[in-house]
């Protein structure tokens, strides 16, 4: 299973990328998609939605379950991954490159309360 350095991650299986822009790129682990199997659909959120910090934002279908994505901070949704509703077996195939939504936080300082690599791995560890 991979874990990045790079990159942040929350308890419910979420990655986070801090992007030169100060945006955020975001998707779902290696372990989240492994658990879930086959990825068959996504359900992605409108770009300009306002979320709050763990709100439900999206929605990944696999052959064995569906699992809700939430929002890693508080802020505006200012994309979606088209090219993955697509085509979404590529979340399994590359899961750290193939993210589901960018977000513009309302605070860059709630990126620091996400888990780094080793806390992430400790969450996946604990399980």
């Amino acid at each position: 299973m991979s874990i990045p350095a790079n990159l942040r991650y929350t308890e419910s299986h979420e990655w986070v990328r801090k992007e030169p822009d100060n945006t955020l790129t975001i998707g779902i682990t290696d372990h989240a998609q492994g658990a879930l199997g086959d990825i068959v659909f996504l359900e992605l959120p409108e770009a300009g939605r306002v979320v709050k910090a763990r709100e439900e934002v999206a929605v990944v279908e696999s052959v064995k379950a569906a699992s809700d994505i939430y929002a890693p901070v508080a802020g505006e949704i200012i994309a979606a991954n088209t090219a993955a509703v697509d085509a979404p077996d590529t979340v399994n195939s590359d899961p750290y490159g193939a993210w589901l939504f960018k977000l513009k936080p309302a605070s860059l300082d709630d990126i620091d309360a996400l888990l780094d690599a080793a806390g992430y791995a400790r969450v996946v560890d604990a399980a």
